[in-house]
């Protein structure tokens, strides 16, 4: 069946800004005439499948891209509730301002937004209702971002239980289902990332500023018998390193019960979850890693046809 004809359920998987990736896998899978007609996230696959949804991920790509150094800071609000650092209100309205208010019952294709009830200790799976308050659910990750309030449950993260949640596509009436892994295990080396034209220096102050910021704001900078403490790690570093070997061993058991058709995986170690600045190298590596999936898979098609021929 040529890929024009073929619809696919799409499941984009939990990782902080290494989900800015999917956005280069969707554009791959227009560019080669696949249809999405039905979309799983959790946490940043939520944000950016809403966003496609919507039909508007050209308009957040040309905003996300022109982040730069301070830019993402301006977007955290801090909170003084002492449950999560930020409340992560200013983010959720800059996508309304973008994307404007839909109901996800009212967009051209079936969505899900994953989320996790904390009290019940279960996925919430979110198909109706306002699309920004199911993806501000799915991406408030505990301590980061405060917990949402929605329909009586006390919502965070999607990622904690089902960081690729292909399980709410199974019923889908699709030709095949097509998974982004946020937390492969490829090792990636300098060499191996696209060259984007930004200078190291700034994103590299920018970058440090950010985890300045973060740990300052947990006093992690004290002083301890006169001295630094030897081997303290940022705060913002642990929980990112932290927050990564949780979901990889969630996602083996996951892909381990339910195996999509395509599977597109992104190394982990290309970024860590709030590197945010590095859209355009996080897309294209996305784009790349799409390509290289598609193509070993129209490759196996044609050695099956050969076989059978």
């Amino acid at each position: 069946m040529a890929a024009a004809t073929k619809t696919i359920s799409l499941v984009l998987g939990s990782g902080g800004a290494r989900g800015l990736a999917h956005i280069g896998v969707i554009q791959v899978l227009e560019e080669r005439g696949y249809k999405i007609s039905s979309i799983s996230g959790s946490s940043m696959g939520a944000l950016i499948g809403g966003i496609y949804a919507t039909g508007k991920l050209d308009i957040y790509t040309e905003w996300v891209c022109a982040l730069d150094r301070l830019d993402v800071l301006r977007l955290l609000d801090f909170s003084f509730s002492g449950t999560a650092i930020f409340k992560g209100e200013r983010i959720i309205n800059t996508l309304r301002e973008l994307i404007g208010e839909q109901n996800i019952e009212d967009l051209p294709i079936t969505f899900t937004a994953v989320a996790t009830d904390i009290d019940e200790s279960k996925e919430v799976w979110l198909s109706s209702g306002p699309l920004c308050e199911a993806i501000r659910a799915s991406i408030a990750f505990p301590t980061i971002f405060s917990a949402v309030s929605y329909n009586g449950k006390t919502l965070v993260d999607g990622g904690l239980l089902n960081p690729i949640p292909i399980a709410p596509t199974l019923r889908d009436l699709t030709d095949m289902t097509i998974a982004v892994n946020l937390s492969g295990n490829a090792k990636v080396v300098a060499a191996d990332l696209p060259k984007i034209d930004k200078v190291p220096e700034q994103r590299n102050r920018y970058h440090q500023k950010v985890i300045d910021f973060i740990d300052g704001l947990q006093h992690k900078n004290g002083l301890k018998n006169g001295t630094k403490e030897e081997d303290e790690a940022g705060f913002f570093d642990v929980i990112s390193k932290s927050i990564d070997v949780m979901q990889l061993t969630i996602t083996n058991f996951k892909l381990a019960a339910y195996r999509p058709d395509i599977l597109i995986e992104i190394p982990k170690a290309v970024c860590t979850m709030y590197e945010f600045e590095r859209a355009e190298e996080l897309i294209e590596i996305g784009r790349r890693e799409a390509i290289a999936q598609l193509d070993e898979y129209d490759r196996s098609l044609d050695q099956q046809l050969v076989r059978q021929g």
